[in-house]
């Protein structure tokens, strides 16, 4: 049995760039983030499971921002806070 071989260095670069960017975009308000594209009624069943899930009181979950777009679909983005405490 041999040693094993490390990874080549240039695929974790990379890797952690991609990492240290996504981070980067990402608000630092606390906030977890979920944008979905569905039609109205997925839409909506969608936002109810959310606060089902996770109640506005404890976590603080809303509906963001929402767009109509052609076709009768809905884009929106729900927050929510990662733990109730």
């Amino acid at each position: 049995m041999g040693t094993p071989t490390r990874p080549p260095l240039e695929d974790l670069a990379k890797r952690l760039q991609r990492s240290r960017a996504e981070r980067e975009r990402r608000p630092r308000d606390g906030f977890l983030r979920e944008t979905f594209v569905l039609p109205r009624h997925d839409a909506r069943l969608k936002a109810q499971e959310w606060f089902s899930r996770w109640p506005k009181q404890a976590y603080w979950t809303e509906i963001e921002s929402w767009f109509e777009r052609p076709g009768d679909v809905i884009e929106f983005t729900i927050r929510r806070l990662p733990t109730s405490d």
